[in-house]
């Protein structure tokens, strides 16, 4: 099976979505506070999943179509409890690389309010967002924090209140070499238009790494990830087209022992 997908902006609707997702059969969606009817029946958690699929590229949709190669959605509480429908504690959790090469980084060493406080290495090594000689800034499009939190790191920028009706909190990241040993591409223009590719991306060993927001000294909430998709947000451009297609789309995760 192939899915294509086309998606098409206008002045009368200059910002437009459109995903391949495979939601939960149950729960919350993708971190939302509405029922889901998806088709994993199995969540996936930190660490222990891939996801594998063809993506080809035909057309970008411009300069502010930000393509995600993987966006994944969850939802759990500032204490690391899982999310029970309360809007003002609830915080839906996102993280997504962003394919297209057009895409800067706003993560800067010089004003890290778009950063995370800390970048963490596959060995496990953490680097502080000001140590501006080791902290891979350019991995980062950008990052925001959930509104409700009491100990965010400042400077700060809190996510959109309006495009979600609980607190969320956004990490964005941009091919760069630090994201090479999850799978995940290393070069500004790898799998863009007129490079298809068949990805396997540690996803789960990935998210596990991630740098979320947890209130200090509470337990460390399970990354359960309710929603796996990939596509494009076209924001705020209108007349640009966006196409493209996705064969074998597999998230795999290990038989319980």
């Amino acid at each position: 099976w192939i899915f294509h997908h086309v998606l098409r902006t206008s002045t009368k609707y200059p910002w437009l979505m459109l995903y391949l997702r495979s939601d939960a059969t149950f729960g919350f969606s993708g971190g939302y506070h509405y029922p889901t009817r998806g088709m994993s029946k199995i969540i996936p958690e930190s660490p222990n999943f891939k996801v594998r699929f063809t993506l080809n590229v035909i057309r970008g949709g411009g300069p502010s179509s930000q393509f995600y190669l993987m966006d994944m959605g969850s939802c759990w509480k500032n204490n690391g409890n899982p999310c029970d429908g309360n809007v003002t504690s609830d915080v839906t959790r996102y993280n997504e690389m962003i394919l297209n090469p057009e895409t800067p980084s706003w993560c800067k060493p010089d004003s890290p309010k778009l950063c995370p406080p800390y970048h963490i290495f596959p060995n496990g090594t953490r680097i502080h967002r000001n140590d501006t000689t080791h902290f891979p800034y350019e991995a980062y499009h950008m990052y925001c924090a959930p509104g409700n939190g009491e100990h965010i790191e400042q400077p700060s920028v809190h996510c959109d209140p309006y495009s979600n009706p609980q607190p969320q909190e956004i990490l964005q990241i941009l091919p760069h070499p630090v994201w090479g040993d999850y799978g995940y591409p290393t070069r500004k223009g790898d799998g863009w238009i007129g490079d298809p590719r068949t990805w396997e991306l540690d996803v789960g060993r990935l998210s596990h790494s991630l740098y979320f927001y947890q209130d200090p000294g509470t337990k460390p909430a399970r990354r359960k990830w309710s929603s796996i998709n990939l596509g494009t947000e076209i924001y705020k451009e209108p007349n640009q087209v966006a196409e493209w297609t996705v064969t074998d789309f597999d998230i795999l995760v290990p038989k319980k022992k």
